[in-house]
């Protein structure tokens, strides 16, 4: 038999219970602070935490952290969808996530990254159930990665269009402000350095660098040596997922740097503006070497001896590792 301090304990746990429940509930199905109907934007790749914060910065949830807790416990396991959508004054949390996990969206986008193949391009628009018609793929290097509007409906081939003429315009403006004793002698050959740079290097702060290693190498009649050139004509561009063969190294066509002298005879990707500009604006250096440096960037050498000193410290990082 419970005992009266029990009862009382019991009876507290049973209303914080209740109380937890009713703020769970309250938070989620009241009516939220919005004032007047308004748009709000979801980015390509957002997540549920980057989402709540911004609704919360806009003033259409009253909590960021509430927002995801209830969103986790009541939502209904639907992915939050990019683009544009309506929200109503006084919207729910849960009306609110309802929108942007609907295809109910105003406006429509696609987006493709800095970097991206044209065959993983065609694959994105070929997969937008909301577009139509048919697709070839596009020439390497005609597309500019951005975000792009679309309309339901809308052709593949037109927004294709678009993304050429983004790349077109970008290439154009940004050739007319270049710098001066440019390795690069035309546009063309800009976009297919700019696609090894946009490869070599995941680093922003290293695309200006990378650009001015290979641009000496180039005047000076070395080999480029970019592993991504002999990776393309293999896979267009896709991820390899292993280990590059030594056939493979060793394979003579218009694309491997490592057996052709100068570039390769097209882009290996669709570089984004800011490596067009890192090979129209490349750093004044000396450097003809480079080695991953186990943090996603490189070290760079001037000579082959400080090349080879960088290696043996790269091996050693990969063997403590256990990748070697």
């Amino acid at each position: 038999m419970l005992s009266r301090r029990g009862c009382v304990g019991t009876a507290a746990l049973a209303v914080g219970a209740l109380a937890g429940i009713v703020w769970l509930l309250g938070g989620w199905y009241g009516s939220g602070p919005l004032k007047k109907d308004a748009t709000f934007l979801v980015p390509s790749g957002a997540t549920l935490p980057t989402v709540a914060a911004r609704l919360q910065e806009k003033g259409l949830i009253g909590s960021a952290t509430g927002f995801t807790l209830r969103a986790r416990v009541f939502g209904g396991g639907g992915a939050i969808k990019a683009g544009e959508f309506a929200i109503p004054a006084h919207a729910s949390a849960a009306r609110v996530l309802a929108i942007i996990t609907s295809d109910d969206m105003v406006q429509r986008f696609v987006t493709i990254p800095e970097g991206m193949p044209s065959i993983m391009v065609y694959d994105r628009l070929e997969a937008n159930k909301q577009l139509t018609g048919n697709l070839a793929v596009p020439e390497e290097g005609s597309v500019l990665p951005d975000t792009y509007l679309i309309d339901k409906g809308e052709t593949r081939e037109s927004v294709l269009r678009r993304m050429q003429a983004g790349m077109a315009r970008t290439v154009e403006e940004l050739w007319a402000k270049r710098g001066a004793n440019l390795v690069v002698k035309t546009p063309e050959q800009a976009v297919i350095l700019a696609s090894i740079v946009e490869k070599e290097t995941g680093k922003p702060s290293e695309r200006a660098m990378v650009a001015g290693l290979y641009s000496n190498r180039l005047r000076t009649g070395m080999l480029l040596q970019a592993d991504p050139t002999i990776i393309y004509p293999i896979t267009r561009g896709k991820p390899l997922g292993r280990r590059i063969k030594q056939s493979e190294i060793q394979a003579v066509n218009d694309y491997n740097t490592y057996t052709r002298v100068g570039l390769p005879l097209h882009p290996i990707t669709n570089p984004g503006r800011a490596s067009i500009e890192a090979v129209l604006h490349p750093a004044a250096t000396k450097a003809l070497y480079m080695v991953a440096d186990g943090t996603g960037g490189h070290v760079f050498a001037d000579t082959l001896a400080e090349h080879n000193r960088n290696v043996a410290k790269w091996f050693a990082i990969r063997r403590a590792r256990g990748d070697m």
